[in-house]
């Protein structure tokens, strides 16, 4: 094993005393996106005393620490911080019992706090250390992940100015797969997503009367039909991509035909080209039905929730993965094809650089064990934003922070 990762990770026993309290202190006070003062603050405060430059309210919330070292690479390391509206159902002695103003309950049910209390015990390490490493690292808390918009808005809020001359950015993520494993992954690893709200419209009347309308159920319900064929017949079984209409909303009553409806719909894919393909034939498709059924005004498109793909650096991946694999031997795995979405690289793609993205566990290993026996992972492991998702503290803690410390030495 490189020396200077020795030498740094020799210092995890000092700091998991308090990176549980973090970690407990954070799960039980989540903030949803865009709102994680209290968060921030405690990030910023543990930056300052470990020594690094603090910047804060980048983005709105977001905290950046920069360690500078002496001469070398600059090595970016980002953990998200917000949490979702779930209300908890995990039975921890630390679950969450926030809830907004509003009602509204939150949890941090895809691990964000596992991300947070990673990087600050990683940060802690490095700056231990400082004689092992030389270079620039930087420890970047980013708000509103869930939002799609978090990453955007630091970088339209300076970041690049904040960090010039990054050479790499690293990120990771707590998964549903045994704790103590890492799953890194060249190429594509998230997908990209976007969310699409149509209007169609029709022409109202009396349910007994349908000759003297037109029915915007029906073609909402033939559009529906018709987009099942893109990803059957429009894409290769070789490029993986996902098309789900979530939401139909139209009428108020059996016997009134309406005269407009509401369509959700959510696509997944792993490549711009993919992407612009699909959305293309969404267009396509959703004019062409209108069309056909008559319909008196032309439809309306609005995107939102746009997350990019992540498609990690062959050369940087590689890197990384080796030196995962002869620290962590066979805790080293290979990460499957996620079709969830991120968006960490915006960052790395405003700043021009390259990146990769990778894996830990937070499931007990002997609890994922018996269900993967019995053919029930499924069923008894509780996935990223199910209100009964709950990864174990340990080793998931220790693991996460050693991946990110590993990483940042070996691009360091």
């Amino acid at each position: 094993m490189n020396s200077s990762i020795a030498t740094v990770l020799a210092g995890l026993e000092g700091v998991r005393g308090w990176q549980e309290k973090v970690y407990r202190d954070v799960h039980q006070h989540p903030e949803l996106s865009h709102q994680e003062q209290r968060t921030s603050a405690m990030v910023a405060r543990r930056l300052h005393d470990t020594g690094f430059e603090v910047h804060e309210g980048v983005g709105g919330t977001g905290v950046v620490g920069v360690l500078s070292n002496g001469p070398g690479p600059t090595v970016l390391l980002r953990a998200d911080m917000d949490a979702l509206p779930v209300r908890e159902a995990t039975e921890l002695p630390y679950a969450s019992t926030v809830t907004t103003s509003d009602g509204v309950p939150v949890m941090h049910a895809c691990g964000h706090d596992v991300h947070v209390t990673c990087l600050l015990g990683a940060a802690t390490l490095l700056a231990q250390q400082r004689p092992a490493w030389s270079g620039t690292v930087v420890a970047l808390f980013q708000p509103a992940e869930e939002a799609g918009d978090g990453a955007r808005g630091m970088v339209d809020d300076g970041l690049a100015q904040l960090v010039d001359g990054v050479d790499v950015a690293l990120a990771q993520h707590v998964l549903a797969f045994p704790s103590g494993q890492v799953g890194t992954r060249p190429g594509p690893a998230l997908s990209a997503a976007d969310s699409v709200r149509i209007t169609v419209y029709g022409r109202g009347g009396h349910g007994s009367m349908p000759q003297a309308t037109v029915d915007p159920v029906v073609l909402a319900a033939m559009i529906v039909v018709r987009l099942q064929t893109v990803v059957a017949r429009e894409t290769a079984a070789t490029d993986p991509a996902v098309l789900t209409v979530g939401s139909i909303q139209a009428g108020s009553k059996s016997n009134v035909i309406p005269d407009h409806a509401v369509l959700e719909l959510n696509v997944r894919s792993y490549t711009e080209q993919i992407r612009a393909a699909i959305l293309d034939a969404v267009h396509r498709i959703v004019i062409a039905e209108c069309q056909a059924s008559g319909s008196p005004r032309e439809p309306e498109f609005e995107m939102y929730d746009r997350f990019p793909p992540t498609i990690n650096d062959e050369q940087v991946t590689a890197r990384v993965a080796a030196a995962f694999g002869e620290f962590f031997n066979d805790r080293h795995v290979s990460l499957p094809l996620q079709t969830a979405s991120e968006d960490f690289s915006d960052i790395p793609s405003a700043l021009r650089v390259p990146y990769t993205y990778w894996g830990i566990g937070g499931i007990d290993p002997g609890r994922y064990a018996k269900a993967e026996q019995a053919g029930r992972i499924g069923q008894d492991i509780p996935v990223n934003h199910s209100a009964r998702f709950a990864p174990v503290i340990q080793p998931t803690l220790d693991t996460g922070t050693q991946a990110l410390a590993i990483a940042a030495l070996t691009c360091l």
